[in-house]
């Protein structure tokens, strides 16, 4: 599979030929940088971890070259920062057992870009060649400006595929805004009880960042157990680690639906919860 970027890497965690891998993902997350996969899908690495009949795959769309840095890293260079980066990637999918790991070395600034349409093309190869089950990527609520870009690129490469070649579940995932203001009727509930050491032990492997100065491990860990605990008002906590996601599988399987109303029309859905609670209370009609 010929990707955009010379750089791009197509990295096998057991050695197998790529042709092989590619066939066998049953679930594939793509993010916008290294450390991304592992913050928001893994409900997939978990389920496939355990499952040998399931397999994970990852795609990494930019090149970390924008990454923090203090401490040990503080006087990295891009082009240094970009390798640590890559192999903490690299080093999260042997621990994580994940079919393949796919970096595409994006600058920021192209994925950000919606004149460039390279992206997207490098999506659709390897959607075409994967065929996942289930998709993981970002939500259109977040607010990180290059995890819209490659949400975007995703959306669009999935749409593009023939009906049959489309996954049969996509869902935007929580990184740079959690989706607990959602509608409880629309959240994604992925229960990620148990996992707690192996989402530890793969959240450790990005030293550059947690050193860097931001501490992802604990507020990773802090909003899945929020999530469980605050999900129900009501009940007793069911789980003790729960990741939300917005069901985006209506965007794919019909490429008319516009991508912005959509995702405003949960805005509005929650704007109006809110005002209803507030009216009920103030006896207004």
């Amino acid at each position: 599979m010929k990707l955009h970027n010379a750089t791009a890497e197509i990295f096998v965690p057991d050695g197998k030929a790529t042709e092989e891998v590619l066939g066998r993902m049953t679930h594939l997350g793509i993010g916008a940088h290294q450390d991304d996969l592992e913050f928001m899908a893994f409900h997939g690495i978990l389920d496939c971890h355990a499952d040998a009949t399931k397999w994970f795959g990852g795609v990494t769309c930019t090149d970390g070259s924008g990454s923090s840095r203090t401490g040990a890293y503080a006087d990295c260079t891009d082009a240094e920062m970009m390798a640590i980066r890559r192999r903490e990637q690299n080093a999260a999918a042997v621990l994580g057992r994940y079919g393949v790991m796919i970096q595409l070395d994006y600058p920021s600034r192209v994925v950000r870009n919606p004149g460039d349409s390279a992206l997207k093309h490098d999506l659709g190869k390897i959607l075409a060649a994967t065929q996942p089950e289930v998709v993981y990527t970002h939500n259109p609520a977040d607010k990180h400006e290059t995890h819209i870009g490659v949400l975007i690129a995703a959306l669009q490469a999935m749409r593009e595929l023939p009906p049959g070649q489309r996954p049969r579940r996509v869902i935007g995932c929580e990184v740079w805004r959690d989706l607990d203001w959602l509608p409880d009727a629309d959240k994604v509930l992925m229960d990620v009880t148990g996992g707690d050491e192996l989402a530890g032990a793969l959240n450790a492997v990005f030293d550059s960042q947690i050193a860097g100065g931001k501490r992802y491990d604990r507020a990773i860990a802090g909003r899945r157990a929020a999530n469980a605990t605050f999900c129900h008002s009501h009940l007793t906590d069911k789980t003790t680690q729960l990741i939300f996601g917005m069901d985006l599988t209506p965007l794919v399987a019909d490429a008319s639906v516009d991508i912005a109303g959509y995702a405003c029309a949960f805005v509005e859905k929650f704007r109006t919860d809110v005002a209803q609670k507030l009216a009920n209370r103030l006896g207004w009609d």
